[in-house]
């Protein structure tokens, strides 16, 4: 049986998040979910289901952010935990020359 683990983030406005992972099943149905016939994500999908499937607290929806920028950034880094990009990420930063 699965642990669904949960991750704390602090967003640039000082809001702390709670991303749930949803199971690796759901992450799959969710990424298939948030593309057009042509394969391509679409913004308005993805954050849909970001906020509904992975962040748990606070509970939010789109009109809640200030800004297109605060919803990007949530959405990205929660979308980053549940498709394990945050570690590479991570590792972007020990490269020589960065």
């Amino acid at each position: 049986m699965a642990n669904f683990k949960q991750k704390k983030f602090t967003a640039k406005n000082g809001t702390v998040y709670t991303f749930q992972h949803p199971g690796v099943r759901n992450v799959t149905k969710i990424t298939d979910r948030v593309k057009n016939k042509h394969g391509v994500p679409l913004d308005e999908r993805l954050a849909d289901e970001m906020l509904t499937h992975v962040v748990v607290e606070p509970k939010v929806r789109m009109e809640d952010f200030e800004s297109y920028t605060d919803l990007t950034e949530v959405v990205s880094e929660a979308f980053a935990f549940i498709t394990g990009r945050e570690q590479e990420t991570a590792d972007d930063d020990q490269q020589p020359g960065s």
